[in-house]
C-alpha cells in the first residue's frame, strides 16, 4: 500500500469530529497487485481469493473478474460474493458444515466444488443432494501426514478438525462411487497458513499432484482439479521482504494436473491499514504505553498471533487542550487499544523518535484478517471507519469519486478518494516509521487464522 498517510489522516480528521479510528484501503493497488498475481502463475493453474480474509463489499467487487473465483466457508460468505459478483465460480469449504449450508451450495448455480470433510460430510452431501434432484460437485479435503514445512499454522500433518486422514481416502473414494448425487471434480489440501517459504511451498505442491494422482489412479478416476490451497504468507516483521510470488510460480514448471490456489492474506494484507489516535501515553511501573482510541475488538491479528504488528507514527501537531501533552521521545513504547483488559495491546515495547496524545498509529498490512475476525462489540465501543481508496490522481491530489456503499456500517456510505504519494516496502522517509519487529509474545489462547 503506498499513499501518503498524512493527507490521509488529515482527511479522518477533517470528516469527524472523534478521535481517528479507521480501516483505509487502497483498491486500486489490490486490483494491480491481484492482476500481477493471476499473470504470472503457470498455465493450468488458477486464483480463488478466499473470502475469510477480508469480506469486505469493495474488496470483493474489487477483486471480481480478477481472479477466477472465490473461496468461502458459509452461506453467509456464499451470499457476500453473490451480491459482489453474481457469476463468479465459487468453492465451498469449511469443517463444520450445516445441512442448509450444503443447500446453499447445490441451489447456488456457481459453486464447482464443495470441500468434503468426512465420510459422514460425504453422505450428508449425498442425502442433501438427492432430496434437492441436484447434483453436487465435490472434492475431498485430505489431511495429509507429515512431517510439513514450517509456518504460522498448520491444519494438516498432525491431528486437528480439518479434512480427511489421507489413510481414509480410498475408503472415501469408495463411498463417492456410491453416491448418483455427488460429482467427484478433484482434491483439496490446505495444510499451512502464513509460509514464508518460496521453494517449500512449490515442493509441497507438487507433494500434492503426486498424491491426488496416485489416489485417482488407484480408484479409476481422473484426477481432477488438485486445490493446493492458500496458505501464501505475509513476514510482518519483514515486511520489505516479501514471499518470492514469482519465483514460485516458476518453481511450479509446467503442473501434471489442472491447480487452483486459494488465497487471502498474501492477496489483501498490504492493501489495508489501520488508523487509530493516541488518547494517553503514561507510565507504569517503568514502562511506557500508549493507549488508542481503537484496539484489539477492530484488530485482532496481532493479540491473536502473539506478535508486534509494525506501524508508523503520523505526527499531528494540532493540541486543543490548555494543559501539557503527554509523549514519549526516543524510549519504547507498548501500544495499547480502549478495552478492559490487558490483552489488548496491539504492539510491545517498540523504540519510538517521538510519540505524543493526538499522534495516529498507522499499522502497516491491516488488509487481511483485521476487522473480519474480530470481536466488534466487546465494550460496545464505536466501529472504525472504512475508507476505500480509488481513482488517484497521478500527482498525488485527492480526486473525488462515485461513494461505494457499505451495508451495516456507521455512515451507511463511504467516499472512495485519497491522496497519494509512493512510498515503497522499508521507506522510512517520514514520520519516523517505527516498524515494530515480532517479537513472539505469549500467545492469547484464542483461535489463530
Amino acid at each position: 500500500m503506498r499513499t501518503d498517510e498524512p493527507a490521509v489522516v488529515a482527511r479522518l480528521r477533517a470528516e469527524d469530529d472523534g478521535p481517528v479510528c479507521a480501516y483505509v484501503y487502497d483498491l486500486a493497488g489490490l486490483r494491480a497487485h491481484a492482476a500481477a498475481a493471476v499473470a504470472a502463475l503457470p498455465a493450468g493453474c488458477e486464483l480463488f481469493y478466499a473470502v475469510k480474509a477480508n469480506a469486505e463489499a469493495p474488496v470483493l467487487a474489487a477483486l471480481a473478474g480478477i481472479v477466477a473465483g472465490f473461496d468461502v466457508g458459509s452461506a453467509g460468505e456464499l451470499e457476500l460474493v453473490r451480491t459482489a459478483a453474481p457469476d463468479a465460480p465459487v468453492v465451498f469449504g469449511g469443517p463444520g458444515k450445516t445441512d442448509a449450508a450444503l443447500r446453499a451450495a447445490a441451489e447456488d448455480g456457481g459453486v464447482v466444488a464443495v470441500h468434503v470433510e468426512s465420510l459422514h460430510e460425504l453422505r450428508r452431501a449425498e442425502y442433501v443432494a438427492a432430496g434437492l434432484g441436484a447434483t453436487l460437485p465435490v472434492a475431498l479435503r485430505v489431511n495429509l501426514a507429515g512431517p510439513l514445512p514450517v509456518a504460522t499454522l498448520a491444519m494438516a500433518g498432525r491431528p486437528t478438525q480439518f479434512g480427511i486422514d489421507e489413510g481414509d481416502v480410498p475408503a472415501a473414494l469408495e463411498a463417492l462411487a456410491g453416491c448418483p448425487h455427488l460429482r467427484f471434480v478433484g482434491f483439496h489440501f490446505h495444510c499451512l497458513s502464513n509460509h514464508h517459504d518460496a521453494p517449500a511451498h512449490a515442493r509441497l505442491v507438487a507433494r500434492y499432484c503426486e498424491r491426488a494422482a496416485g489416489w485417482a489412479a488407484a480408484a479409476g478416476l481422473p484426477v481432477g482439479v488438485v486445490n493446493a490451497g492458500g496458505g501464501i504468507g505475509v513476514d510482518y516483521a519483514a515486511l520489505d521482504r516479501p514471499f518470492d510470488w514469482t519465483g514460485f510460480c516458476r518453481a511450479l514448471g509446467s503442473p501434471p494436473v489442472p491447480l487452483r490456489f486459494e488465497c487471502g492474506r498474501y492477496l489483501v494484507a498490504p492493501f489495508g491499514a489501520y488508523a487509530v489516535e493516541v488518547l494517553d501515553v503514561k507510565h507504569n511501573h517503568g514502562r511506557c504505553f500508549a493507549v488508542v482510541r481503537g484496539g484489539t475488538h477492530h484488530f485482532r491479528l496481532p493479540a491473536s498471533w502473539g506478535h508486534n504488528h509494525p506501524f508508523t507514527v503520523v505526527p499531528v501537531e494540532e493540541w486543543p487542550y490548555p494543559f501539557p501533552r503527554p509523549g514519549v521521545r526516543g524510549g519504547p513504547v507498548t501500544v495499547a487499544g480502549e478495552l478492559c483488559s490487558p490483552k489488548d495491546v496491539l504492539a510491545r515495547d517498540v523504540p519510538v523518535a517521538l510519540l505524543r496524545a493526538g499522534d495516529v498509529v498507522w499499522f502497516h498490512h491491516a488488509g487481511a484478517y483485521g476487522w473480519s475476525i474480530s470481536h466488534h462489540d466487546f465494550l460496545r465501543h464505536p466501529h472504525p471507519r472504512r475508507l476505500f481508496l480509488e481513482d488517484l490522481d497521478v500527482a498525488g491530489r485527492a480526486v473525488d469519486a462515485d461513494p461505494l456503499p457499505v451495508p451495516d456500517q456507521p455512515g451507511g456510505v463511504l467516499h472512495a478518494d485519497d491522496g497519494r504519494q509512493a512510498v515503497l516496502p522499508g521507506d522510512h522517509r517520514t514520520m519516523g516509521h517505527q516498524a515494530a519487529h515480532l517479537g513472539h509474545q505469549a500467545r492469547d489462547g484464542h483461535e489463530q487464522r
